[in-house]
């Protein structure tokens, strides 16, 4: 995709999600728009709602079981003990999550436990700030990969992509992204939605498709912010089809979910995913 194109998307993008004009001194006034209107924007995209809908149900073990399927079972703590790992893995068995999400550490006993299951082994690389050089991040795909990883969340170095080095960002993705298809592994850009404005958001999707990647994920859960329902279908208005949406970040309850998946996500990573899925509430907002 040329420079032209690039600049033509991100302009027909944001001319469409502030197409009245929403924001004034950055807040919305009529909650109408993509970003911030939480009911309008389930409609934007239908493909990700798409993926759920013939096994939705209106609650009980089907529609959880659907949900459940769709969920990365998450634990990147850097206090979390083997014990906690073996737990999170017994428990994605349990309810069939679609992976567990752990550091790189843990991933050989993780392919241990789960290697006659449905269920993935995903881990990070260059987590959690991205800052890493791209060889640094490539060595750590190669060596998650040979351990067994299926699944690897990177982050964007977050810093170029503020300083318009746009080339750096892609061939960055791109050194991750070859790795993993040496192994048959996914890739999966964190490109910390947090941090970015809703134009650097586009210019990253952008940047990750350009580079081959399979996924556009929201967050790490370690800096501001989280996943929003207004920048999942920003995010699914830029890749279209062609990509999956991850949803990650401040993901707690069974409502927090649904509203994601119907506005766009095809995946979730939730630390608090039992409770998701039961439909439990939690006692208090979790740590990351």
């Amino acid at each position: 995709m040329d420079k032209e194109t690039v600049i033509r998307l991100i302009e027909e993008v944001l001319k469409e999600t502030n197409a009245h004009t929403c924001c004034k001194d950055g807040v919305c006034t009529d909650n109408l728009c993509v970003i911030h209107n939480k009911e309008g924007v389930q409609n934007v995209v239908r493909s990700g709602a798409d993926r759920i809908s013939a096994g939705v149900g209106v609650g009980g073990a089907e529609f959880d079981k659907a949900i459940a399927s769709m969920i990365d079972h998450t634990l990147l703590k850097p206090e979390a003990t083997k014990q906690q790992i073996e737990q999170l893995c017994r428990e994605a068995k349990q309810f069939g999550f679609a992976s567990v999400c752990i550091n790189p550490s843990y991933v050989k006993l993780c392919s241990r436990m789960l290697r006659d299951t449905s269920v993935k082994v995903c881990t990070v690389i260059g987590f959690p700030l991205g800052a890493t050089s791209s060889e640094a991040k490539s060595f750590e795909a190669e060596r998650a990969a040979q351990d067994g990883a299926r699944e690897l969340d990177m982050v964007i170095n977050v810093g170029m992509l503020k300083s318009g080095e746009y080339d750096y960002v892609e061939k960055d993705i791109a050194a991750v992204v070859r790795t993993a298809r040496r192994f048959g592994a996914l890739v999966k850009v964190i490109i910390e939605t947090g941090l970015l404005t809703d134009e650097e958001k586009v210019k990253a999707c952008v940047l990750a498709k350009n580079a081959g990647a399979n996924f556009v994920k929201t967050s790490t859960g370690f800096a501001k912010g989280g996943a929003t329902v207004g920048d999942i279908a920003l995010m699914r208005k830029v890749v279209g089809t062609s990509l999956g949406v991850k949803a990650s970040g401040g993901v707690r309850t069974h409502e927090d979910a649904k509203a994601l998946i119907e506005s766009g996500a095809d995946r979730i990573g939730a630390s608090a995913s039992v409770m998701i899925v039961t439909g439990e509430k939690p006692a208090a907002p979790a740590a990351y």
